[in-house]
């Protein structure tokens, strides 16, 4: 008899970052189903880059049709059905993607990033270095499906080596190969605190950012 038991998360919402593509293999998208389901078991709803393509529409196709909150935040310039199809949800424009990027990481818990291309890797290496500078302390987590981060992985560990990333910023990362592994490492991920911004200040700049925008629309 399957379990139906719903696993309580320390989250309410996980920002995911992820290819306006599929992929060439049907690994990667069985994962963003699969991250999907695992976000519904958990009670998590999901904030996401808005549309319906790519392993971005899979995921939030999967986390709608069972009932979990989606919230889109997309740049107005990018909401035609012609570019990203038709977003479900909540949807939220936004003027720009500096300021997409920034409303995703506010009404977000944590991170995830399953395999994509540019966008996702400067989504992705953006949070990170927030997190290195002490503007967040939100896990952030790489679904590393079949191998796919690997080299970046690699690349990371090289730069610890080399001195230009500090060996406990590694630790800022966490990866697994699939979802209900990588949540869970989430949910037990501890910051790391050898900051040099403070954190509150950051977030009080950020809300009258955001706050300057709406306004001038």
């Amino acid at each position: 008899m399957e379990d139906n038991k719903v696993t309580k998360s320390r989250f309410k919402k996980v920002c995911v970052f992820c290819g306006s593509s599929t992929g060439k293999r049907d690994c990667y998208s069985d994962a963003a189903l699969e991250l999907g389901r695992e976000l519904v078991s958990r009670r998590l709803g999901l904030v996401y880059g808005g549309g319906s393509i790519g392993l971005m529409g899979l995921i939030s196709q999967e986390v709608h049709r069972s009932g979990g909150r989606v919230i889109g935040i997309i740049p107005k310039t990018l909401m035609s059905k012609e570019l990203t199809g038709e977003t479900v949800g909540e949807v939220r424009p936004v003027a720009d993607m500096h300021q997409r990027k920034a409303e995703m990481a506010r009404h977000s818990d944590c991170f995830i990033a399953l395999p994509g291309g540019y966008g996702t890797l400067e989504e992705l290496l953006e949070v990170i270095t927030w997190s290195q500078l002490g503007i967040h302390d939100k896990p952030v987590g790489l679904l590393n499906v079949d191998g796919y981060y690997n080299y970046l992985l690699t690349f990371i560990d090289k730069a610890v080596e080399d001195g230009f990333i500090k060996p406990s910023q590694r630790s800022i990362i966490v990866s697994a190969p699939n979802a209900k592994e990588l949540v869970q490492k989430l949910e037990d991920y501890v910051p790391v605190h050898d900051c040099v911004i403070a954190k509150a200040k950051w977030e009080v700049e950020l809300n009258a950012s955001l706050q300057t925008t709406e306004l001038a629309r």
